[in-house]
């Protein structure tokens, strides 16, 4: 299809644009109407309870007319901006042609498919899709255990993986509410530099905590081990990036115990991180990779694929769902892919995440509560400490930038004392410049309200 490839283009000066202070009178009645009824929002909600309304490009309008820059993408999902006219287009194309037939083959899927396949590293393309990300992550697991008649994983500490039974148990989050880990699911330090497990300082350590985990395996493993499963860089935890001889040593260590590696790249997939797949930053191909968020541009549309000589477990775990690969997703899907193609999104995500950490990196030195800013691509955060020796947490501070910022018209991501940034793909640098210097105001305001000038 043609389209004005300049769509979303939006003048900075025209942005945010606040009409009444956020959140105002329609997005509370809105928002108290509905919690009446919905329960465990999330912390983004929580923190500024905002109705929105609309979106378009690199702008939501709250229900209040108040227009905001989107530091956020949904959370990793809209990663071609909101209502992509070549997306919407498929998506209602398919809307009104054929929602679901369960499983059975169609043109769109099989289109979707092929494309899939000619873009993932190495021979992945053995395909299922999901709706929800932690359904990829639990039949990826699965498959795991279907190949090598094993069932133990290891996965990290701080690892987010989803909240169903398996996932949440190779996740930092499980407590009380969801029980005990399921049986052989173990976690282990990660390499989260700015905060050592072990106390050491990279790259003098020579990856201690890769050699550590071998002898955790070794001594708390069962000699049943499937997968380690990981995140490529961590999210939830707060944008955490490993150094990039860490994932090539995981790699390695898979294969020295022959066991497989499970990357969830559900919130890095896409362009997000700068290439195609984060895992082509390190030149590593894992046994099996999780796609999701950003993969159908805001559609709930998720998949996982496996190497190719590892295609016979698909059949063994009975993968296919009600409304995994429906018609409308791989619509969305197939558009997605070809715009990320057709637009050098993954260019253009490099380049403008080159930029805002230059900006993020000279907004640390002119900071006390800043401890560290860090990032791949489009996918970065900074992390608030009380105290830049001592690195303790500074959560009252994490809580009250992301307000300050939000008020101010930037729609973005809290994870405790860390704020999450991840734009969409498409924004132009003038645009991000004006969402960096709202950070910037903000954490001055905070660093005055805390008593740090």
């Amino acid at each position: 299809m043609n389209y004005d490839k300049n769509w979303a283009k939006v003048d900075a000066a025209s942005i945010p644009d606040m009409k009444v202070p956020a959140p105002g009178p329609r997005s509370k009645d809105i928002h108290s109407r509905a919690e009446k009824y919905m329960k465990g929002y999330s912390s983004q909600v929580k923190l500024f309870p905002v109705a929105f309304e609309s979106g378009h490009g690199v702008t939501l309008t709250d229900a209040d007319g108040n227009k905001y820059i989107d530091f956020s993408s949904g959370i990793y999902v809209t990663n071609l901006g909101h209502c992509h006219p070549k997306v919407v287009e498929y998506l209602q194309k398919y809307t009104g042609q054929l929602m679901n037939c369960h499983d059975f083959s169609t043109e769109i899927k099989t289109l979707f498919l092929e494309k899939l396949a000619s873009m993932t590293p190495g021979n992945l393309n053995g395909i299922q899709m999901y709706c929800a990300g932690c359904e990829s992550v639990e039949a990826a697991m699965r498959a795991a255990r279907a190949h090598t008649k094993k069932y133990e994983f290891f996965s990290f500490w701080g690892d987010f993986h989803g909240k169903t039974m398996s996932a949440v148990s190779v996740t930092q989050v499980a407590d009380y509410t969801t029980g005990p880990r399921a049986v052989g699911m173990h976690l282990a330090p990660a390499a989260h530099c700015y905060r050592c497990a072990f106390d050491k300082k990279y790259p003098e350590c020579k990856l201690f905590c890769v050699d550590a985990l071998e002898k955790q395996i070794k001594m708390e493993g069962t000699g049943n081990v499937a997968a380690i499963i990981m995140e490529p860089i961590q999210g939830w935890n707060g944008s955490v990036v490993y150094p990039d001889d860490y994932l090539p040593a995981i790699r390695k260590l898979c294969d020295k115990l022959g066991i497989l590696l499970i990357v969830d790249e559900v919130l890095t997939c896409c362009a997000r991180t700068g290439k195609m797949w984060c895992v082509d930053l390190y030149g590593v191909v894992p046994d099996i990779m999780v796609f999701g968020k950003g993969l159908a541009n805001g559609f709930p549309a998720t998949a996982f694929a496996v190497k190719e000589e590892m295609t016979e477990v698909l059949e063994k775990i009975s993968a296919s769902t009600s409304y995994g690969g429906n018609p409308m997703a791989a619509a969305a899907g197939l558009a997605s892919l070809e715009v990320i193609e057709e637009e050098n999104i993954v260019e253009k995500s490099a380049k403008l995440g080159d930029f805002i950490m230059k900006k993020l990196i000279k907004m640390k030195g002119e900071h006390k509560i800043i401890g560290e800013v860090r990032g791949k691509g489009c996918l970065l955060g900074i992390e608030l400490v009380k105290d830049l020796n001592t690195k303790e947490p500074f959560l009252e501070a994490g809580k009250r930038v992301y307000q300050i910022a939000f008020s101010k018209g930037l729609a973005w991501i809290p994870a405790n004392h860390t704020l999450r940034m991840s734009p969409p793909l498409i924004m132009e640098e003038d645009v991000a410049a004006k969402a960096l210097d709202i950070i910037d105001e903000s954490i001055t305001i905070a660093e005055k309200e805390f008593g740090y000038i």
